[in-house]
């Protein structure tokens, strides 16, 4: 939990302006990432940077919480159930922690999509417990609350890296880098763990370098669906929703409209200028909390 809301907060400001631009706000549409970030502050001040932080922040916790316990225990059952180990294991149990995740905390992501696509002056949400009664009674009650969830389940299989911090992939690339690492230059890339001398873990710098490179590799993969996704989630906010009510039609309907290094890839450097910090973040605080916890 901890790790989730110290990688999260790390790029707040980053994730508002990512929505911002792909779902195409009105106000920012016609600008690229650095100058929506001067933008914002301008428009709306420098809070207007965390809008939505605080529904991030209460999802965030349990979020980061389960998927990281689902993480090893769905490991431990994968290896001793079904008798995969390596590699294999490892991406399996970050995709499967990745959707336990995302199903139990999936309403609290809508209402912080929605609360971060306001812009000052256009209210609709007054806040949090507004947006969920809003989305409620407008939307077709619970299952207003999972618009957009397939495209989040089956960008998971293979990327599980949205801290969310890094499901799939991520996971899978986090710590198959570790292991190597520490199989081939202990001493260079590791150090003896505070709480238990006899484990071996991976030098701050190094967790920090690790999971930047996972949190990459994990965004380039599963990008549309993010795209996708976040459309989905706006739904009745965009005046093109009823085009977007399936996965397929999304995909099909951001490609038509706008191709895919304007559409299904809109806001990728901006990914990757907040993923890899934030990964790396996650991973690094999560490696420090085992340690302080006594985990190893």
């Amino acid at each position: 939990g901890v790790a989730g809301c110290c990688a999260k907060t790390t790029t707040a400001p980053l994730d508002r302006v990512k929505i911002l631009l792909q779902a195409h706000n009105h106000h920012y549409r016609h600008l690229g990432v650095f100058s929506t970030l001067c933008a914002v502050p301008k428009k709306e001040g420098y809070l207007g940077l965390y809008k939505g932080n605080g529904a991030m922040m209460i999802r965030i916790f349990p979020y980061g919480a389960i998927q990281f316990m689902a993480f090893d225990q769905y490991k431990k059952v994968i290896k001793k159930q079904l008798g995969i180990s390596g590699h294999v294991h490892r991406l399996m149990a970050g995709s499967m922690a990745g959707i336990t995740a995302v199903i139990c905390t999936y309403p609290l992501d809508m209402v912080r999509v929605r609360l971060a696509f306001q812009v000052k002056g256009e209210h609709k949400y007054m806040g949090i417990i507004h947006a969920f009664k809003m989305i409620y009674t407008k939307e077709g009650g619970f299952r207003g609350f999972y618009r957009g969830l397939m495209p989040t389940v089956v960008g998971m299989a293979p990327y599980a890296g949205k801290l969310k911090p890094e499901h799939g992939f991520s996971f899978f690339t986090f710590g198959t880098l570790k292991s190597i690492g520490l199989a081939r230059a202990p001493n260079l890339l590791g150090r003896p763990s505070l709480d238990n001398p006899d484990v071996l873990v991976l030098k701050t710098h190094v967790n920090l370098l690790c999971g930047g490179i996972a949190g990459a590799i994990a965004q380039t993969i599963s990008y549309p669906l993010d795209v996708t996704r976040r459309r989905m989630q706006l739904g009745a906010v965009l005046p093109d929703s009823e085009k977007c009510l399936t996965m397929v039609q999304t995909l099909k309907y951001v490609y038509q409209q706008h191709g895919i290094r304007r559409g299904l890839y809109r806001g990728l450097s901006l990914n990757y200028i907040r993923c890899i910090p934030s990964q790396a973040v996650a991973f690094t605080t999560y490696e420090l909390m085992k340690q302080f916890l006594h985990l190893n």
